[in-house]
């Protein structure tokens, strides 16, 4: 009996139907991953970035600086110290050679509706000519408002009518350890590139040829040669700092000028064209070993010992005395007088400043309002720094007019008729320019001078008293 044996294809478990209905699903899940992507790449909160937009606020503000000057402009970071030979450093110093004209490049950001533009002293110096371009490319000629050697700030301003993108300075006051920041600048010429990093510390003191500068931002953001005077930017875009140096001989540390600071010199050199000099009424000494055991002080003790409080003064106002000892100034450590007249130098008439000192034991903290130095205070300290009368003769210079006996000026052999042409290698061819120079001996024990006898040419080492 045979059986009949039916040819049956293997049922599928799908119908027609339910075929088409996965077809249908996977096209569109295809779609929905696809558009998805293209929601990813449109996202604002993954591709504009908080830098992305700091970056579009503030970044057509930020301009390149061309100079043009007869003498080379060197950054005060990486210039080199005097030659130990003085006699060739100082016939430099005034060398009469024709020099050649030379272009350098720098940054800056505007920062007013009026054209003003920030950057650093050190970019401008001795220029002749300066002209700033802008990211869209438009350029223009810039004359220099002021400038303060001391803060490392200059200000200059666009000559033009035209409307220009400027980027108002925020505040430094609130600045984080660890936030995030943005530079901006035109490094090695390559305008407008940006760099990110953090802020890796505050209030960094930075020694620099015979300039110390206190309180620097401290940042890991890329910063090179051409990025001084570019702006230091926050997450929020918000302008926190003027880009001004790199540490020679370490990668990955750059610093930049809080912008509370520069904000301060800016008004003075717009209103001024320098920064007038202060005082706090006090006169000061370093606590050497003696004076700490006369006082019972511990060895380790920092500070700068008060030995006079000028009637009237700020500090006397304040009521500090004779005899206190000065710890801190703003939350910064004081350790000498001569780190105390640094944080001076620095410092803007009527500007307010937190002080600590130490009387009996115990801390205490005042307010002091800085003042503006009389004029006649450069003269005062010759004297009595050096035992020196200096008296201005037209297209000649200064003239010694008197020498204290018994004075350091006078055991170093100066007479009445030589002539004083330079103090640690400041050539003195005004009245500002001597008051910068002698102001910059406070706190220091001796002082290299140039100085002119017939059409002899003498540099002498001159104790301080």
């Amino acid at each position: 009996m045979k059986t009949n044996q039916r040819t049956r294809g293997r049922r599928s478990p799908f119908n027609m139907r339910q075929i088409g209905g996965l077809l249908n699903a996977a096209l569109t899940g295809l779609l929905l991953v696809l558009a998805a992507q293209n929601a990813v790449a449109s996202d604002p909160f993954l591709r504009r970035t908080p830098t992305v937009r700091a970056v579009e606020k503030v970044g057509p503000s930020v301009v390149s600086i061309t100079t043009e000057h007869l003498e080379e402009v060197q950054n005060p970071f990486s210039r080199l110290a005097p030659s130990p030979n003085p006699e060739r450093y100082y016939s430099n110093l005034f060398d009469e050679r024709a020099p050649s004209s030379t272009h350098d490049l720098g940054s800056g950001v505007i920062i007013s509706a009026q054209g003003h533009i920030l950057t650093n002293e050190h970019v401008i110096r001795r220029a002749r000519r300066v002209s700033i371009t802008l990211a869209d490319g438009r350029s223009f000629a810039a004359r220099v408002i002021g400038a303060d050697p001391t803060n490392d700030i200059a200000v200059l301003e666009v000559e033009t009518d035209e409307s220009l993108p400027w980027a108002a300075p925020g505040t430094s006051a609130d600045i984080m350890v660890g936030e995030p920041v943005i530079a901006i600048g035109n490094p090695f010429g390559f305008a407008n590139t940006v760099t990110t990093g953090v802020i890796s510390a505050t209030n960094r003191s930075i020694r620099a040829n015979q300039l110390t500068f206190h309180g620097f931002l401290q940042t890991d953001a890329s910063i090179n040669p051409g990025n001084s005077g570019g702006p230091l930017l926050n997450a929020e875009g918000s302008l926190i700092g003027i880009n001004t140096a790199i540490y020679q001989g370490a990668e990955g540390i750059g610093f930049a000028i809080p912008i509370d600071v520069a904000r301060r010199v800016v008004t003075e050199l717009i209103e001024h064209g320098e920064v007038h000099p202060v005082t706090l009424g006090i006169d000061f000494q370093d606590l050497d070993p003696a004076l700490k055991e006369v006082m019972g002080l511990p060895a380790t003790m920092n500070g700068s010992l008060i030995n006079r409080v000028r009637p009237g003064g700020p500090a006397e106002i304040a009521g500090i005395r004779r005899g206190d000892i000065l710890t801190q100034i703003n939350g910064q450590n004081i350790k000498s007088a001569r780190q105390l007249y640094e944080v001076l130098e620095t410092t803007t008439p009527e500007q307010r400043l937190q002080v600590r000192f130490l009387r009996d034991g115990k801390n205490m903290d005042v307010t002091l309002v800085a003042r503006e130095i009389p004029e006649n205070v450069a003269a005062e300290l010759a004297s009595r720094l050096m035992g020196l009368g200096l008296s201005w003769r037209d297209q000649i210079g200064f003239e010694i007019s008197t020498v204290r006996p018994q004075s350091p000026a006078a055991t170093k052999g100066l007479q009445p008729g030589d002539y004083l042409l330079a103090v640690n290698g400041l050539v003195l061819d005004s009245y500002d320019a001597l008051r910068r120079a002698i102001l910059g001996l406070r706190g220091r024990d001796r002082a290299l001078i140039v100085v002119q006898r017939g059409r002899g040419r003498y540099h002498l080492m001159i104790p301080l008293k």
